[in-house]
């Protein structure tokens, strides 16, 4: 019936969600409200987590993907789950570090660092620093020189490899905006470069093809694509590289059709032909880097609404409009991302309607979901939109001047408050 294990009916036909009645929370915290289920996000950290060490003896480290979600409490709680975490911001480096989370578990990405996110990554002591171009390269071994330190540099690859995902979040292919290609010579290219540079310690390779994925062959492929060119460099340069990230872009289950592999399936295949290459051409086993993200937070998350207006257009449309929008979910207007709906206080009753699902936004392009299975709504309903744990809340805007929401985590069956929401002073504290 429902997307994930952590939702269910409670006896009063209310929606629960990881153990509590979402119309409560609604009813305590208002709406529109970000909720969080702790218990799931910690257990699918220990799943990535322990499938590493289940299925590969070379030595990895799980580093969760913050920009899906990122905020202090989940910093923290990657810090007690002994992961490590991935950013691409000065906002999201500096967050972490703000909990005092360890810099050496820390990857920060991006494909146009600014100087002073590079000073301030290097100054924090961060892991790797995943290089994007070359002249990221002559800007990193600058700063490093000048603050008299040696930096541990991967160089994003573009393995060439279009996974079957939405052309937006699509980042393997041979014209993405990211990394280097291997096919035009351009990434050995970097390699050379790297290594002449006296300040930067060239570690390894990182590639990321896309995301929300459900097979697991794309990612195999990729790890021989990019196995293949460490023995290359090898070959060539006799120069062995000894870290391959492999990004991550796991799927979730949005709505009941979507099917994801298992993650630890993931590993335990990935494992298997890393092993077999390895050994094939004479490698060492390398320190491998996986970064989930919406695989982690996803399901982890719904977001709750209350229902305000409802427009029928005969023989046309019905319109059901809520609280929020684009400003706290922009996926939809983006590229069409599906979700599941339930009317939080009628979740026990039977989806007899035909909706779409429309935010308050100045904007015909505001709508949540189009044409989606419903309970019969009425004004004051609650309405549940499920798996917005990744990309809901890091993408939220002040359109509109509209106010971000509050974010709420739930353990052992008990609500904190993590993100405030935000006043209307916090929309004007920048202005001048």
């Amino acid at each position: 019936m429902f997307v994930s294990s952590n939702l269910s009916v409670g006896k009063n036909g209310h929606l629960v969600f990881a153990g509590v009645d979402t119309v409560s929370l609604a009813e305590e915290y208002g709406t529109p409200l970000y909720v969080m289920d702790e218990a799931m996000i910690r257990t699918n950290m220990g799943q990535f987590r322990d499938s590493v060490e289940q299925y590969y003896h070379g030595g990895g480290l799980v580093c969760y993907a913050s920009k899906a979600f990122s905020c202090k409490e989940i910093y923290r709680i990657a810090k007690s789950e002994q992961i490590g975490i991935d950013v691409v911001s000065i906002g999201e480096l500096y967050t972490a570090m703000s909990v005092e989370f360890p810099a050496e578990k820390i990857c920060y990405h991006g494909n146009n660092k600014t100087e002073e996110e590079l000073n301030l990554a290097i100054e924090y002591g961060v892991g790797w620093i995943v290089a994007d171009s070359f002249s990221e390269l002559e800007l990193l071994n600058r700063i490093a020189g000048e603050q008299r330190k040696n930096v541990k540099v991967l160089l994003r690859l573009t393995p060439g490899i279009e996974a079957h995902t939405h052309s937006f979040i699509q980042t393997g292919q041979i014209d993405s905006k990211f990394g280097f290609t291997i096919q035009f010579g351009t990434a050995m290219e970097a390699v050379k470069q790297a290594l002449a540079l006296p300040n930067l310690l060239l570690d390894g390779v990182h590639c990321h093809i896309g995301s929300q994925i459900f097979e697991i062959d794309p990612f195999v492929h990729a790890a021989e694509v990019i196995l293949s060119f460490i023995a290359q460099v090898k070959d060539e340069l006799g120069y062995e590289l000894h870290t391959m990230n492999l990004g991550g872009g796991f799927g979730i289950r949005y709505v009941p059709a979507d099917q994801p592999a298992a993650y630890r399936s993931y590993m335990e295949q990935v494992s298997k032909k890393v092993k077999e290459i390895v050994a094939e051409k004479g490698l060492t086993l390398p320190f491998i880097i996986l970064e989930p993200g919406r695989s982690i937070v996803g399901a982890a998350g719904i977001t709750l609404y209350r229902v305000g207006g409802i427009k029928e257009i005969p023989g046309v449309r019905k319109y059901v409009s809520v609280d929020g929008g684009m400003t706290d979910n922009p996926r939809y207007a983006l590229y069409g991302s599906e979700y599941d709906f339930i009317l939080a206080n009628k979740a026990g009753e039977e989806k007899v309607d035909t909706v779409t699902v429309a935010g308050r936004c100045c904007e015909s392009g505001d709508l949540l979901g189009k044409d989606v299975a419903l309970q019969n709504a009425q004004i004051g309903d609650i309405l549940a939109s499920c798996a917005t744990g990744a990309y809901n809340y890091s993408m939220a805007s002040h359109y509109n001047r509209v106010r971000k929401p509050a974010v709420v985590m739930l353990r052992d069956e008990k609500a904190r408050l993590i993100v405030r929401r935000e006043t209307l002073n916090d929309l004007i504290s920048c202005d001048l």
